[in-house]
């Protein structure tokens, strides 16, 4: 286990698992990097020397100063009158989102359309959270009618301006939709996505079956924020418990823009770092220069949890009785105006070469785990993209190694998704047989859940 930071941030820690023997000539190591943030009562299930929590902040009240600003960006288009109980859930919905602010917490409301208008407080400014704001936020939500187009980079655009007002360390935005993009163009919602990634995290959620998956997802994706469906319009406790959820899940955020940063020797490289748990996201290609052999990867915000990250590094070829640090994985706050950055938590990364077979073959449990996973989120898109395509062998195959990845790792969730969309015939050898009806949600549920994964069995 490696070190804990003692500061006003929650404590993080940083757990290796690997198998460090390499055979002569071997090149490849690779890690499954815990990351473990404590600070508000839990654990994350691992152990944690005692130490005294962080004081809080607070105000010249007393009370505890508000860490986070919440954005919610709530679909207006006209589409969200089909059903008319579509907008009057969403209203809904979100009036319960905004009864679960803590007091103190800055907030704003936007209804989005082909623009971006300020529901509430309005004057390009956020609300702090009490009874009296809560209220005449549910009061602005109540004159929300549907009517017009849809230009999500404006929403986000709008949400960016918003929470850089706020002096908060987390900065969050939560955005419900029932449609498609379709009245800007992709390169217009993708360089909202790049002005917007890295100034605050969002959460995407669709509604109905009338918005794209990729679109979606892609949003999330981009700010480090999670997505998912919410099927059925008319189901308002789904919708209400989603929205409230997200919202808890927020304002239980401690520390923002967190690092992880990988250093490597003089001749290795990394060749790919991925968030492996909960869910799967690539995050190779968003590495950040930081000095010599060194780069930081971008994890957002943190509360009382635990992730998983998959490193695979390259290092020179060594001979058998060698041994050499592959990498240091840091988890580091960023750097204060002319300071050096926080170090939080660190954990090492090392390479034995050996001539002992059976050492340098085992694949570490959690390494082979958690390539499944991966491999199994590949294969459900691969395979529902070649379903639309209507090539029936290539989704048959890869929906079925889907089947077989689904069940060796016990991802029943996953599992039961998959079985809405095949017909299984044989699990162990991934045989099934595509279903000719399958429900649009049903689909869409597997696309936008794919990269859902579950940890390793203890």
């Amino acid at each position: 286990m490696a070190n804990f930071a003692k500061s006003t941030v929650p404590r993080f820690s940083v757990e290796v698992s690997q198998n460090e023997y390499l055979p002569e000539g071997g090149r490849e190591v690779n890690a499954i990097v815990t990351v473990t943030s404590t600070g508000g009562g839990t654990t994350g299930g691992l152990p944690l020397p005692a130490a005294p929590p962080p004081a809080p902040v607070r105000d010249r009240a007393g009370d505890p100063s508000p860490r986070a600003a919440v954005v919610i960006m709530v679909d207006c288009s006209g589409s969200m009158d089909c059903p008319p109980t579509k907008m009057r859930h969403a209203r809904k919905a979100t009036a319960a989102a905004i009864d679960t602010l803590r007091d103190g917490v800055a907030f704003a409301v936007v209804a989005g359309t082909h623009r971006a208008e300020e529901v509430f407080p309005g004057g390009g400014r956020l609300a702090t959270a009490d009874p009296a704001t809560r209220a005449r936020a549910k009061e602005a939500l109540r004159r929300l009618s549907a009517g017009g187009g849809t230009a999500i980079g404006t929403w986000l655009r709008l949400a960016g301006r918003l929470l850089a007002t706020a002096e908060t360390p987390i900065r969050h935005g939560v955005l419900l939709t029932d449609g498609r993009d379709e009245h800007e163009e992709p390169a217009e919602l993708r360089a909202a996505l790049d002005a917007c990634a890295g100034r605050f995290t969002c959460d995407a959620r669709g509604v109905g079956t009338d918005w794209e998956v990729k679109e979606v997802t892609g949003i999330a994706s981009a700010l480090l924020g999670t997505a998912d469906i919410v099927a059925d319009p008319s189901d308002l406790a789904a919708l209400t418990a989603d929205f409230t959820g997200m919202m808890e899940a927020a304002m239980g955020k401690e520390v923002a823009d967190v690092g992880l940063r990988v250093w490597t020797p003089v001749g290795a490289e990394v060749v790919f770092l991925k968030q492996v748990a909960p869910a799967v996201e690539d995050l190779t290609g968003r590495r950040a220069e930081a000095g010599a052999r060194a780069g930081d990867y971008p994890t957002g915000s943190w509360g009382d949890e635990s992730r998983d990250y998959h490193l695979c590094v390259r290092v020179p070829a060594a001979e058998v009785g060698q041994e050499m640090l592959a990498a240091r994985v840091s988890l580091v706050l960023p750097r204060p105006a002319g300071g050096l950055p926080t170090t939080l938590a660190q954990g090492l990364v090392r390479a034995v070469w050996t001539d002992d077979t059976a050492a340098s073959t085992a694949m570490n449990p959690q390494v082979a785990h958690y390539t499944g996973q991966a491999e199994l989120a590949q294969a459900i898109q691969e395979g529902m993209d070649a379903r639309k395509a209507g090539d029936v062998e290539g989704a048959t195959a890869r929906l079925g190694r889907a089947v077989q990845l689904a069940s060796a790792s016990g991802n029943e969730d996953t599992a039961k998704l998959l079985a809405k969309v095949v017909d299984v015939v044989d699990v162990a050898t991934g045989t099934v047989r595509l279903k000719a009806k399958v429900a649009e949600a049903d689909e869409m549920t597997l696309e936008t859940r794919s990269t859902k994964t579950v940890r390793v069995k203890k």
